[in-house]
């Protein structure tokens, strides 16, 4: 803790108090507008704010500050990591933050952007997302050393939804398994892609896990995921943390995979798919061809969890590369068919169990 050993002292020439106090070899002068001894003591609380804590009295703007933060994030992640974060700052929070000082930020104001998203129609995902971004944010502040304030009440409001997701069905994936075919200028071959649509559904496998995936990766059962290539062409270690993990395959996803290798001969990449763009594009063929329903290949990890959501949450977790405290099926499982009627045949299951006992 700093110790101050003067007090400020009215200076008619500029008509408000002033001290100057040195710490670690740097010396501020702190002032105050004030008449009397209330300008005189705010004068040396700020000073005392300084040296004790390290807080600059009159800390920058966040419209200021938040540049080297962006830039600190742009270059220690991905691409498709940091853009969707700066349009975010800058559509939602720099027009209720940009102006106010570091060091002024509070709950409400942070509360605000997250209410201001929500009333636009913005998706929960996006409002925990706006969260994330201000408590990061707030995190480099405290390690720069220009604030002390950690985020405490933020909440999500209650009538926030997911953005409306579509998985497919088990018709659908009945045809997945057992069509080979697609068109390819004009005339019916079989997919190329085939065994990456079924091993994505399969394995909850991100598309750029997918892009990514080499045979080097897979040891006997177990496949190692190490990197993605995301829709820039970028090699990263994926989305996260929780998305460098390994997993065991099922004994459909192995045959799959089986079927594959037979296919690829020495090529270094499991499913050679070049690029995210491709992949989406021979997909949406594949699937107005043989009349799917059109979800995107992201939705295809959706359609994994929505198939396994009867399993134990931290079961699934770990195969998808989520942290303990996403809420894996909140987000990403959805109803398929038939769900409603085995619920309710579990159900009746239960009470038939009770009554048989009573």
């Amino acid at each position: 803790m700093g110790k101050r050993t003067n007090t400020a002292q009215w200076v008619e020439s500029t008509q408000r108090w002033r001290v100057s106090v040195q710490k670690d070899g740097v010396r501020k002068q702190f002032y105050s507008s004030k008449p009397g001894r209330t300008g005189q003591r705010e004068a040396n609380a700020k000073a005392d704010a300084w040296l004790d804590d390290g807080i600059a009295a009159r800390a920058g703007r966040v419209e200021d500050v938040c540049k080297a933060w962006l830039h600190n994030v742009e270059i220690t992640t991905s691409s498709t990591n940091y853009r969707p974060l700066e349009s975010r700052w800058r559509c939602w929070v720099l027009p209720v933050l940009g102006k106010k000082r570091i060091n002024a930020i509070t709950d409400q104001d942070l509360q605000t952007v997250i209410n201001n998203a929500h009333v636009a129609g913005k998706s929960k995902k996006t409002l925990m997302l706006l969260a994330a971004d201000m408590r990061s944010f707030c995190k480099y502040c405290r390690k720069a050393k220009l604030s002390t304030y950690t985020p405490e009440d933020l909440t999500i409001p209650a009538g926030a939804r997911f953005k409306g997701k579509k998985v497919l069905q088990p018709t659908d994936m009945v045809k997945l398994f057992n069509t080979d075919t697609t068109t390819y200028k004009g005339a019916v071959v079989r997919d190329q892609f085939i065994n990456a649509y079924r091993f994505q559904v399969l394995t909850g496998l991100r598309p750029g896990e997918l892009v990514g995936l080499r045979w080097a990766d897979i040891h006997g059962n177990t496949v190692f995921l190490a990197r993605s290539i995301n829709v820039d062409d970028e090699e990263t270690h994926g989305k996260n943390e929780n998305a460098v993990r390994s997993f065991v395959m099922s004994d459909v996803a192995r045959r799959v995979l089986d079927d594959q290798r037979n296919l690829t001969g020495d090529e270094e990449s499991v499913f050679c798919i070049k690029s995210e763009q491709f992949y989406y594009y021979r997909w949406r063929i594949y699937c107005r061809v043989n009349e799917l329903q059109a979800v995107s290949p992201y939705e295809l990890r959706h359609t994994f969890v929505s198939v396994v959501k009867t399993l134990p949450a931290g079961e699934v977790k770990p195969l998808v590369g989520h942290s303990a405290d996403m809420d894996t099926f909140g987000v990403y499982g959805h109803a398929l068919t038939g769900d409603a009627e085995n619920t309710a045949q579990a159900v009746n299951s239960v009470f038939l169990r009770v009554l048989k006992q009573a």
